[in-house]
């Protein structure tokens, strides 16, 4: 009995996952400035690294924490180039020395 109850509050926050990526993915595509698009794709990284948590949760395997982890990584340092790309007008400076 509690391992169906269990299955199914799995299935269901899945649903809702992914309900929520489908939101945000609309969100990326409508939304008005490029720093908002920027938040809805940083959003969009997070909801899809808890859908693949809950995943891995119900295959009852840890195969995904990898792909959880370097989903992470590419996520932040996406923010931190486009945070810089706003803030400088560029991204790497091939001129400078810092």
């Amino acid at each position: 009995m509690i391992d169906s109850l269990l299955g199914w509050i799995i299935f269901l926050s899945l649903f809702f996952v992914v309900l929520s990526i489908l939101a945000t993915i609309y969100r990326l595509v409508k939304g008005p400035n490029a720093s908002e698009r920027m938040q809805a794709l940083d959003v969009l990284s997070i909801n899809i690294i808890a859908g693949i948590a809950i995943f891995s949760v119900f295959l009852r395997t840890t195969a995904f924490f990898e792909v959880i982890l370097l989903l992470g990584i590419l996520s932040f340092i996406g923010t931190i180039a486009f945070a810089r790309f706003i803030e400088r007008g560029y991204v790497i400076d091939r001129n400078s020395s810092d």
